[in-house]
């Protein structure tokens, strides 16, 4: 069957990746002790969808090909072509983050077997790799969310309602409750980086794709008719965000990292921001209504957004070595100016990397997990 293709998804992965630079950019931008609060905001806290929305995006984009949920599912076929897409260039790009890291802190002890094993299976050997990881659990667990959506399908409504409750219930739980102090320091592994691989995390989000994309007629309907409330809800989750993180620095006295830390995306009004962030979203680029230039800008960005999701920490880190070198801070404009290039950089390494894939297809393949020809999003 071929595979339907939807602008959305595509402007959708642009905008998403967009945000997941503001959002290391922010991290960077910490370095500097008077950060303005504002542009953090922009970059740290208006950005709290991007990682989600990759979730919605995916599960989406699986989904709208497997619309008879009664139908076999290959599953063998089907995680081969998703151990080439994902598992193979996590590995090798965990590999070269930690050779780097090894490479610059003079520090080689990581490549001893159990240490290598632990960062491999909790995606610590850069910043962004566990959305990887836990990407992988959920294609693994593939037949459990075919088995959920049948049931979920007789009452959707009351079902995704129901489930974007316990979402609220259970990130509350485990990212202001869950404080583990076991005696077994392995065992505390598992609870420490819960947040890399437990997929409870981010379950509403992704079934919320797979709901959309099994109704996608009837969902196109409802963003039609219910545009204005999904419009207002955008509007009032935008507000309730930034108005936490606004309260937690002038009223709770929190510093900007503090706050992120408390304001985030698994924060209750961080999930109710997300889930009207992906309704807004794919109803504005569904609409037709926007300029060329920013489809086109958006459709480059979703297009390369998963190599550029892999390579931009080390653009980051050449640059933030650049800046302190020559002892510039991260000022506002420097901030900016720090963002910009790192877009533009590794947009760059993308476009140069696909075309020296068409010479050299296993590049490609190990990189990206794909060819020039089948090239993928970093949803795939």
């Amino acid at each position: 069957m071929k595979k339907q293709y939807i602008p959305a998804l595509e402007y959708i992965r642009g905008l998403a990746m967009l945000g997941v630079i503001g959002i290391h950019t922010g991290a960077y931008s910490l370095s500097n002790q008077h950060v303005n609060i504002h542009l953090f905001a922009l970059l740290e806290i208006l950005t709290r969808f991007s990682v989600p929305i990759f979730f919605f995006v995916s599960a989406f984009g699986l989904f709208l090909q497997q619309k008879d949920l009664s139908a076999p599912l290959h599953y063998i076929a089907f995680m081969k072509r998703r151990i080439q897409a994902v598992f193979i260039p996590y590995v090798i790009w965990s590999l070269l983050y930690l050779l780097h890291s090894s490479i610059i802190s003079h520090n080689f002890a990581v490549w001893s077997l159990p240490l290598l094993g632990k960062y491999l299976f909790f995606g610590l050997a850069s910043y962004q790799l566990y959305f990887l990881v836990l990407l992988l659990w959920f294609y693994a667990l593939m037949p459990l969310w075919r088995i959920m959506l049948r049931h979920m399908l007789q009452r959707p409504v009351a079902s995704i309602l129901s489930l974007l409750l316990l979402q609220i219930i259970f990130n509350y739980y485990s990212s202001y409750l869950l404080h583990p102090d076991l005696s077994n320091a392995y065992l505390n592994s598992f609870i420490d980086y819960r947040m890399n691989y437990w997929i409870a995390h981010y379950l509403f989000i992704f079934l919320l794709g797979a709901l959309c994309a099994l109704h996608f007629d009837l969902f196109k309907q409802v963003l039609k008719h219910y545009s204005g409330y999904i419009s207002l809800s955008f509007l009032i989750t935008t507000f309730g965000i930034l108005f936490y993180y606004y309260y937690l620095l002038f009223y709770k006295g929190y510093s900007p990292q503090e706050a992120v830390f408390t304001d985030h995306q698994l924060s209750p009004i961080g999930i109710l921001y997300t889930f009207s962030s992906a309704l807004f979203w794919f109803m504005v680029f569904s609409s037709g209504k926007l300029p060329a230039c920013i489809t086109s800008t958006l459709k480059i960005l979703g297009k390369h957004s998963y190599f550029i999701y892999l390579v931009h920490p080390f653009v980051m880190y050449v640059l933030s070595y650049l800046l302190s070198h020559r002892g510039l801070l991260m000022t506002a404009a420097n901030t900016i100016v720090f963002y910009l290039l790192t877009l533009g950089i590794s947009l760059t390494v993308s476009l140069v990397t696909v075309k020296v894939s068409t010479k050299l297809p296993k590049f490609g393949l190990f990189l990206t997990g794909s060819t020039p020809k089948t090239t993928k999003s970093v949803s795939a």
